[in-house]
């Protein structure tokens, strides 16, 4: 029998499409959500409950998953609560909270309940970051020493400008930059610093940063950085403009221009593109497979660990 999910928000990227005659779990409920998102051919959307707010359909018996995309992100730590509370596992759009305090909440909760939590956290399970975090764990590059990495993304009028909507800048997207660092290099962050300016912003006296840095010491005593912003032009042809690069002491692998291209450059030996035919896994197909009984690739607190230090930096520039 398949699982049932609720999916409560639109902020942000929810997972109608993977509950899209998906063999382990379908969509049974929907709560601030806009109907028409579930495309017209999707499998049994005339049997999906439309409920107005989470805590109508909290209490449905069939939603064993809730999938948040809180309409608030500041509330998103108190949905997640309420949600374990009362005995159903959570798949949270990140930043999963905007505190180091509510994301202790969060794992306690978990701890309490017996209940599963994740974030949507899958940036190292995406390629060629799969491939990337494989030749990491294989040991070719040796011990990492530095890690550089951006994330950048278009600016678009309907971004918010209050940063309790969506995390703003660097919760929301920094933590990918993070995860680059933690997920894929491997190595923890153990101190962050950062900056960042909301020079053209086109909203006068608007709240909205658009552009950030960051530099970090990590836990093997390495040292990383990233930058992350809103500058990403159309005519770049990609939504997302990501690079990466991470050196250890027998050399270094990169993925530039969003993913375009990658390199793996071995002491003497110029080994050319990795190869990343190896299929992307989707974290919520992993989520589902926890829920069966197999382990997830990090610890809770592992995966959140990014997530974790974006806030830190954050709190420290208020």
């Amino acid at each position: 029998m398949k699982i049932g999910v609720g999916i409560y928000g639109s902020n942000g990227h929810q997972i109608q499409r993977q509950l899209k005659n998906n063999p382990r779990a379908e969509l049974v409920a929907v709560a601030a959500f806009d109907a028409t998102a579930l495309p017209d051919d999707y499998n049994n959307k005339q049997n999906i409950r439309h409920y107005e707010t989470l805590d109508e359909m909290i209490h449905d018996p069939n939603v064993e998953i809730i999938s948040l995309c809180s309409p608030v992100r500041a509330n998103q730590a108190n949905d997640a609560i309420k949600c374990l509370k009362n005995g159903k596992h959570v798949y949270a759009e990140k930043p999963c909270a905007l505190s180091e305090s509510d994301l202790d909440r969060i794992i306690r909760t978990v701890s309490e309940t017996g209940k599963i939590f994740h974030e949507m956290a899958g940036t190292a399970f995406e390629q060629p970051y799969l491939s990337m975090r494989k030749l990491v764990q294989s040991g070719v590059l040796g011990t990492i020493v530095q890690v550089l990495a951006q994330k950048s993304y278009p600016y678009h009028d309907n971004r918010p400008q209050d940063e309790k909507i969506d995390g703003g800048l660097f919760c929301q997207v920094g933590v990918h930059a993070a995860r680059f660092i933690e997920h894929v290099a491997g190595v923890r962050i153990k101190e962050i610093y950062a900056i960042e300016t909301d020079l053209s912003n086109p909203v006068q006296n608007g709240g909205l940063k658009m552009a950030s840095s960051c530099m970090m010491t990590l836990e093997n005593g390495g040292i990383a950085s990233f930058i992350a912003n809103y500058l990403n032009p159309p005519a770049f042809g990609s939504w997302g403009n990501e690079h990466l690069r991470i050196f250890g002491n027998n050399g270094f692998v990169e993925s530039v221009d969003g993913g375009a291209r990658t390199r793996l450059v071995l002491n003497y030996k110029d080994m050319g593109e990795i190869d990343v035919s190896e299929p992307s896994a989707d974290y919520f197909e992993i989520f589902l497979d926890e829920l069966n009984g197999d382990a997830m690739p990090f610890s809770l607190e592992d995966e959140l660990h990014p997530v974790r230090m974006v806030i830190r930096a954050k709190e420290a520039l208020s």
